[in-house]
């Protein structure tokens, strides 16, 4: 766990960031922090950097516009493989990861799935029993659940929480997918990833996690964005046709 990475991807965060950047340091000491922020003009690259200049487990990379979720996290991951850090952890910078769940996530990445084979992906879920929402409206619940399972359906994925972004991935893992492959950057950047390890026959579990609403500032999200991403879905169901190859299985881990 002293190698461990948990990636925090930033775009005017600047009222959430010191305090998810703490809550992370307090439920896994031995991790360090990445703090990836793209040029937000309300400063949260400075207050970052702040944080970092007072603790050396805290750093900082300064991207030069807003690109993207996808290409944020594809910037770190290779950030973080040239430095030998493993595992790396993904985790959104507004609160709606819970820190004090790290555990659960880099715990079950040591522990062997069903087949008693050693899983390269843990994956933390809304939809699996023991995972729960909190204050978000029924719409927004019922277009989460449908967007992952039309993913699951035609990417024939055997998870449940397909968009989920809450993940802790081995390091070998990152390398099996060849991120170089993966060129998505926005909404759809989470469907991409566990398509391509479960082309690449990477093994992913699920552990069930409480998933929060935002309490201070503004989400990404919008409706194009979701539009975009299933019209990327659709696409790589029909080429998976054509080319397709066994799907890793999944595992629920229950509460």
């Amino acid at each position: 766990m002293s190698r461990a990475l948990v990636v925090i991807p930033t775009y005017n965060e600047r009222e959430n960031i010191a305090e998810t950047v703490a809550r992370v340091r307090a439920a896994v000491p031995d991790a360090s922090v990445v703090v990836v922020d793209d040029s937000s003009p309300d400063g949260t690259g400075y207050i970052a950097e702040g944080l970092a200049a007072d603790d050396g487990a805290v750093h900082v990379l300064h991207r030069t516009a807003k690109d993207g979720l996808g290409a944020a996290y594809l910037a770190a991951f290779a950030w973080a493989l040239e430095r030998g850090f493993d595992p790396i952890v993904q985790l959104d910078a507004d609160g709606s990861h819970l820190p004090e769940q790290l555990h659960s996530l880099l715990g079950a990445l040591e522990m062997p799935d069903a087949a008693g084979r050693r899983v390269d992906l843990v994956i933390g879920s809304r939809w699996i029993p023991g995972g729960r929402i909190e204050n978000w409206p029924r719409y927004r619940e019922l277009l989460s659940r449908w967007g992952s399972a039309y993913a699951r359906t035609i990417l024939r994925l055997p998870i449940r929480d397909v968009t989920a972004g809450y993940r802790a991935f081995r390091a070998s893992a990152l390398r099996a997918i060849r991120l170089e492959d993966v060129h998505t950057r926005g909404y759809g950047f989470q469907v991409d990833m566990l398509w391509h390890a479960s082309q690449s026959g990477l093994v992913v579990v699920e552990v069930p996690i409480t998933f929060v609403e935002r309490a201070r500032g503004r989400s990404k999200m919008s409706p194009m964005i979701i539009v975009e991403a299933m019209l990327r879905v659709t696409g790589w169901g029909i080429a998976g046709l054509f080319r397709r190859r066994p799907a890793s299985s999944g595992r629920f881990v229950g509460s």
